[in-house]
């Protein structure tokens, strides 16, 4: 294909956040798009890559999921990538399998794209080891891609040249969960894996302490599973007399929406996320967000004051400022309306138009930069 830029993505596993922007930058017609997947789809099982305009691959291999990371590892990449030939390749990470396509991309002089959702907060209790290979392969990339400004500064403490750094930004269909809102809506929601590090039971105890302060019953929506389901409903038994608590379950992304629409206020008490894009579908819905500082959707699609509250772990800070929301109507009105404008930007528009102008820039047909 004369003039078009064969570009290969090796990643995880298809992600609604992402297969809708790589399928945009494959409309582009002046680049070809290969995705090469660890794993078969497990965040939505349902979602259908091959849809989206570009060329699925999925590698076999062991695939180790654990609570915050993931691990895999397949030299076989080695030989797709040479039945590929890509002219340029992007890594989203550095596990083995990612460190294989950047050593077969450095191997056969080709352009390597470093790309993380990751963020200066996020990173920050790595080992020297994690940020040697960092430094290695970002040394030896030809352009980067970040989800969001803090992935900007991570790529600045590595001494990445500003004018080679693109954002990505992670997002939801905003459009599918802007649905008319419950009559009758529960108070919070909390959805996500039910992991310590995403802190469920925090999110229950918050609603118990609201029932306290309100002098009545709280509810809340409980979207998802995990270890900590048995736990979550023990609690739940124990503080029945203060809150109303409803387990969903795994929820498909078709249910979403009017899950979001059920409720007034999402919680997002993380301990650890690079973002969280359970926050764009909230905001998308029109619900102000609480959120840890923790999590790198907090101060960017987040602003405290504005759509939600930037808050410490710390239940009564979180309670005190939920009472608030849910006692004053105009207040609540206007960080509603607020989540929706501050997620319009978060399009997967412009999550591939930051793709698309790392691609060119480290593409050599293009004439800016090359390994």
């Amino acid at each position: 294909m004369n003039g078009v830029i064969n570009a290969v993505i090796v990643t995880n596993t298809p992600a609604p956040y992402r297969v809708p922007g790589w399928g945009r930058v494959a409309e582009a017609g002046d680049i070809h798009l290969d995705v090469i997947y660890c794993t078969q789809p497990h965040i939505d099982a349902s979602l259908d890559s091959a849809a989206f305009g570009f060329t699925p691959h999925f590698l076999t291999g062991r695939y180790w999921a654990m609570e915050r990371r993931f691990m895999h590892s397949n030299l076989g990449i080695w030989f797709l990538l040479n039945r590929l030939r890509p002219d340029v390749v992007i890594t989203t990470g550095f596990i083995p399998t990612y460190l294989y396509a950047f050593a077969w991309a450095v191997t056969h002089g080709v352009p390597h794209v470093a790309m993380t959702d990751g963020t200066a907060q996020s990173e920050k209790s790595l080992s020297w080891l994690h940020r040697f290979v960092r430094r290695r392969v970002f040394a030896r990339s030809a352009s980067f891609v970040g989800a969001c400004e803090g992935s900007r500064d991570l790529y600045r403490q590595y001494g990445m040249p500003e004018d080679r750094v693109h954002k990505s930004v992670l997002c939801a269909e905003n459009n599918r969960f802007s649905l008319p809102r419950s009559a009758m809506p529960v108070d919070f929601i909390f959805c996500g894996r039910f992991v310590p590090h995403k802190r469920p039971l925090f999110a229950m105890q918050v609603a118990r302490e609201v029932a306290i302060l309100l002098g009545r019953r709280t509810s809340i929506d409980l979207v998802g599973n995990g270890v900590m389901e048995p736990e979550m409903r023990d609690y739940a038994a124990q503080i029945s007399d203060f809150v109303d608590t409803r387990f969903h379950g795994y929820v498909t992304q078709a249910e979403l929406p009017s899950r979001y629409a059920d409720a007034r206020i999402f919680l997002f008490p993380s301990e650890w996320d690079p973002w969280g894009v359970v926050a764009n579908e909230a905001c998308a819905a029109g619900l102000p967000v609480i959120v840890s500082p923790h999590a790198g959707a907090a101060g960017e699609l987040v602003l405290d004051g504005n759509n939600g509250y930037v808050r410490k772990l710390d239940v009564a800070q979180w309670a005190e400022a939920a009472v608030h929301l849910l006692t004053n109507e105009a207040h609540y009105s206007r960080f509603s309306q607020s989540s929706r404008e501050r997620v319009s930007e978060y399009t997967f528009e412009n999550a591939a138009r930051g793709l698309r102008n790392a691609i060119r820039q480290a593409s050599p047909a293009h004439g800016i930069c090359s390994i």
